[in-house]
């Protein structure tokens, strides 16, 4: 049994975005991420999904996109939201629609924590702040620290290993708030997503202020899930 984490599958088999407009390392890529899952992810490990998941609008249209991540290896997979995933919903709903559609391995991160061993699995969206100081943003941002925290809280005094959509810290930026809410629970872990193409250049990988950052995007990469623990 082993812990992966990818993110950005940016899937669309029922609506009309292709994502090889942003480069050729996207062409044919939901077939890069099936291969890139059969070779390294068995059928009892676990995945973090971790934002950007779908294009569809709507649940019913990231129905296909759901069967396809279903069917993936992986016994269970957690889901964190990304920035485009317009089609999250209440818990209650999202666990409903993929039952419906016959989809059993989804868990979702959100305001909670997921238990791999000894070790509490949190995660949130995140929000760039700084470059924003609209009201609405200011709001965002402030609910998905208070969504952190209830993970945080939840996991109590286990190790913890936090999963962002949006990096709190690359080079020239860098979140106080959830950097603090990191360090204030002693989180030693944290992998984020998000950056694509040349963004990736500007990524904090390694250890900085005591915690080990890790990018996880799927073009950065290649589409093949990342082993965070075994």
């Amino acid at each position: 049994m082993a812990l992966f984490a990818i993110g950005d599958p940016h899937l669309s088999f029922s609506v009309n975005k292709p994502m090889d407009i942003f480069g050729p390392v996207w062409q044919n890529h939901s077939e890069k991420l099936r291969q890139g899952f059969l070779s390294q992810v068995g059928p009892e490990d676990t995945v973090v999904l971790c934002g950007d998941l779908s294009w569809g609008m709507s649940l019913d249209e990231c129905a296909d996109d759901f069967r396809f991540l279903d069917a993936l290896p992986g016994e269970t997979k957690l889901l964190v939201k990304g920035n485009h995933d317009y089609w999250w919903n209440s818990m209650a709903k999202m666990e409903g629609f993929f039952r419906d559609i016959g989809c059993d391995s989804f868990r979702i991160l959100q305001n909670n924590c997921h238990l791999y061993g000894d070790i509490a699995l949190c995660a949130t969206r995140g929000w760039f702040f700084e470059l924003d100081h609209q009201q609405r943003s200011e709001k965002m941002f402030n609910r998905e620290c208070i969504r952190l925290e209830l993970a945080l809280k939840a996991a109590g005094e286990r190790e913890k290993i936090v999963f962002l959509h949006y990096p709190p810290i690359y080079q020239g930026y860098r979140c106080k708030p959830v950097l603090d809410l990191l360090h204030r629970y002693g989180v030693k872990r944290c992998c984020y997503a998000h950056l694509h193409g040349k963004m990736c250049r500007q990524a904090i990988e390694g250890v900085c202020d005591g915690i080990e950052f890790s990018l996880i995007s799927a073009d950065h990469l290649g589409f093949v899930p990342k082993r965070i623990l075994d």
